[in-house]
């Protein structure tokens, strides 16, 4: 088995990649949204998603790994917020949330890896 090139820019981490594709997503669903929702429900979904691939960005250029660490759990946190987040914008009805529930469990799963490895790494 091939082994795979280090990753050079967090556009290389499929994390990241990911979490991109879930925020162009929420921004579709969010865009759906009734009006009132502008200042609600739909800035902070947004700004909850937009936290994900952010802070997976920011913490690809920290040099230790604590550093590293903190700013994927804070992508973590707010995979969690988002997880609120799809059960709110379902339960009252703002649209289906089963396929962004799909690719935010995708993202969760390869954050916890990518997180795991990070912590077992020597540097």
């Amino acid at each position: 088995m091939a082994l795979s090139k280090p990753a050079r820019t967090f556009h290389d981490l499929l994390v990241w990649r990911k979490a991109h594709g879930f925020v162009l997503e929420v921004y579709a669903l969010t865009a759906t949204f009734p009006k009132s929702e502008t200042y609600g429900l739909m800035l902070q979904m947004r700004r909850a998603a937009v936290s994900i691939p952010a802070n997976i960005a920011e913490g690809f250029r920290r040099r230790g790994k604590a550093d590293k660490a903190r700013f994927l759990n804070i992508a973590e946190g707010s995979v969690e917020e988002c997880r609120y987040f799809l059960i709110l914008t379902r339960d009252l009805g703002y649209g289906d949330t089963q396929k962004l529930f799909i690719a935010l469990e995708e993202v969760s799963k390869l954050l916890g890896a990518y997180t795991a490895t990070i912590l077992a790494s020597d540097s």
